[in-house]
């Protein structure tokens, strides 16, 4: 957020001849114009160096709006305020200057109320001006001070009232509507800037990247994270002189990447140790940035610069959260969960104020080393402003009945509605805690401590017949007859029906039963209709099939059912026997079934070293494979047949 406009200050010089000086050292117009030249040109320094070595001819009231203005364009805003305050009078041009002091300073009550001052008392051309820093420091405490801004009613007629506007809209969350704004203030901003034929586009489009940039924070902000990302790339290819702004979009660019694309956050991260930056942005935009300077580098590894950042982090701002739970978050990633956690008591111990969230932090350090839940439980019961709460109650019981400790989750029960009895006893959350309770009761066996509950329950509502019937069903098991005696309570069924559209419900969507539509019936169906009544057709039953060897006159095997493993008969898989022995053994051996095969021991075989071209020859050779040869029976078919109907089956390639 940036203060637009500064309001102009007209200042006559006076011409005198240059000699004046060299004749008169002393001379206060002459250094008057002096300095005023050397403002003029942007020599501050050295207009305040002639100011300062003239203090006795240059006094505060002949020269002290000058010596302010070079101090606040130097960036010496506290010893601008002191000079403003010093001066015997304070005029019109000193209390234009001493606003824009406040805002630099966030002393936006006092600045809010000096605005409306000159507003009320000024009359000249540069009343717009004004009107466009008054909406700017509303905008300033609507963001950074969370209070809600009053309606002004200052006519949105330039882009730097809208933009204001926008601003003080981000800062009450109503999102839409400052995008809005941000649009009427982009379509101002051109209509103004293009009836000026010397300005170009890109002078255009320069002047509308804070605009821009402030567009894509809420899209940031609506989750719109690509579209953010999209145009604040765009700003920065345009490459705006504002460092502030550069700054602002590298920082939220950052935030975007967060542990992703670390490359490029440390390259954003330079644009926002550009000079100057530091008197651009406001305390708590400066603080953030140094928060994600931190955060990226515990992100990138760098354990030391990490450390080195939060802990002066830690020393600007004692009282903060944030340079404290980075520091615990850097001890847990090098593993040392017990040193980060006694870093964040020692937090709590010393700032009490702060000392539940950090407590929720301690809690979730415990719990993430898994063996911690009981001791996660007893910080989180310290802290006494969140005991009561419905969210810590569910925790702590949640947590208990994983260590079945039933007996503490009863007892956190407990402490929450005895606070609400006290404090708010007609809440629906005490209410609503007693059901839970008794319900928990019950679930565990508690019966008679969940039927004390139940009661309790039942006499703050007896038309309650939903914790009515809780409490019967509660009864029936420990006391049947109290449980009858309280079933008399209960509304007879003619007062509890309920008109319940039947046909509706049937053909609802979530009906599980549809009912077929009625046809038309022709008169011979509805002849044996009439004749048989209310007789139903008997569905025919579907033999089961039988297996294919199944014989009617064999009894069928009892165990059939179960695993052969599992029956009685079963005697393992017989071992030491192999189906085949062909190949096996050294080269030329035969197994034991190589008898059968030998064609010199059968009584039909030919001679060993029969006739060349006999009968009994050729026989032989066809018939009779050699050992290494042979195949063992059973065998699959050939690799070849195999890969043959492997290619035909298969489909596409590598």
């Amino acid at each position: 957020l940036f203060l637009l406009g500064t309001g102009g200050v007209i200042v006559v010089l006076k011409l005198v001849s240059p000699p004046v000086l060299q004749i008169s050292k002393d001379d206060v117009t002459a250094l008057q114009c002096k300095v005023v030249c050397l403002i003029q040109n942007g020599n501050f320094k050295e207009a305040l160096s002639v100011i300062n070595t003239h203090t006795k001819v240059l006094t505060s009231d002949i020269i002290a709006f000058e010596k302010a203005y070079c101090e606040y364009r130097l960036n010496r805003i506290e010893n601008a305020l002191k000079t403003i305050q010093s001066a015997s009078q304070q005029t019109d041009k000193l209390k234009e200057l001493y606003g824009q002091v406040l805002y630099r300073l966030e002393r936006y009550d006092d600045c809010l109320a000096t605005y409306r001052d000159l507003i009320r008392n000024s009359q000249d051309e540069y009343e717009e001006e004004r009107k466009t820093n008054l909406s700017a420091v509303v905008a300033a405490q609507s963001t950074w001070e969370k209070v809600m801004p009053e309606d002004l009613g200052l006519r949105e007629a330039t882009y730097e009232l809208c933009y204001n506007s926008a601003c003080a809209l981000i800062g009450q969350g109503k999102l839409n509507e400052a995008m809005k704004k941000l649009q009427k203030a982009e379509e101002l901003c051109r209509q103004s800037l293009s009836e000026d034929s010397d300005v170009t586009e890109e002078d255009i489009e320069a002047e509308l990247a804070i605009i821009h940039g402030q567009m894509a924070y809420i899209m940031q902000l609506q989750g719109r994270t690509e579209d953010a990302l999209q145009l604040y790339n765009q700003i920065i290819k345009l490459k705006p002189t504002d460092v502030g702004l550069l700054a602002v979009i590298a920082n939220n660019i950052i935030t975007i990447n967060k542990d992703q694309n670390v490359f490029d956050s440390k390259k954003k991260v330079k644009l926002t140790n550009a000079e100057g930056v530091e008197h651009k942005l406001s305390k708590k935009q400066l603080q953030a940035i140094e928060f994600n300077k931190a955060l990226l580098a515990m992100y990138t590894n760098q354990a030391d610069q990490c450390r080195k950042l939060s802990a002066s982090l830690q020393s600007q701002s004692p009282e903060h959260l944030l340079p404290v739970l980075i520091q615990a978050a850097q001890l847990c990633r090098e593993k040392q969960h017990a040193k980060a956690v006694g870093l964040l008591q020692d937090f709590a111990d010393q700032h009490p104020a702060n000392a539940a969230e950090i407590k929720l932090t301690m809690a979730q350090l415990k719990i993430a080393q898994g063996i911690y839940v009981t001791k996660a439980c007893m910080i989180l019961r310290s802290i006494e402003e969140l005991q009561h709460k419905p969210g810590m109650v569910s925790a702590l019981v949640t947590m208990y009945s994983h260590e079945e400790d039933i007996d503490s989750a009863i007892e956190v029960f407990t402490q929450a509605i005895q606070w609400y009895q006290q404090f708010q006893p007609k809440s629906p959350v005490h209410l609503s805690l007693i059901r839970e309770a008794a319900n928990f009761k019950l679930k565990h066996g508690r019966k008679k401590e969940a039927i004390s509950d139940l009661e309790e329950l039942w006499k703050q509502n007896p038309k309650d017949v939903h914790t009515l019937a809780q409490l019967i069903s509660a009864y029936s098991l420990v006391d049947p007859e109290k449980a009858k005696v309280l079933s008399k309570h209960l509304p007879s069924s003619d007062t509890m029906s309920l008109k319940v559209d039947v046909d509706a419900l049937e053909n609802s969507h979530g009906a599980t039963y549809v009912r077929k539509k009625a046809g038309k019936l022709t008169g011979d169906t509805q002849q044996k209709e009439q004749g048989q009544g209310d007789v139903k057709k008997k569905k025919k039953k579907k033999k089961g099939k039988l297996p294919k060897n199944y014989d009617p006159k064999v009894t069928p095997d009892p165990e059939r059912w179960l695993p052969m493993r599992e029956r009685s008969y079963y005697r393992g898989r017989k071992k030491g026997k192999k189906k085949d022995q062909v190949g096996k053994g050294t080269q030329g051996s035969t197994t034991a079934g190589s008898s059968e095969l030998d064609a010199s021991r059968t009584a039909s075989s030919p001679p060993t070293s029969p006739r060349p071209g006999s009968a009994a020859a050729v026989s032989a050779t066809s018939n009779v494979i050699p050992p290494r040869h042979q195949k063992p029976a059973g065998a699959p078919a050939t690799k070849k047949k195999q890969q043959q109907k492997k290619k035909k089956g298969a489909k596409g390639g590598w």
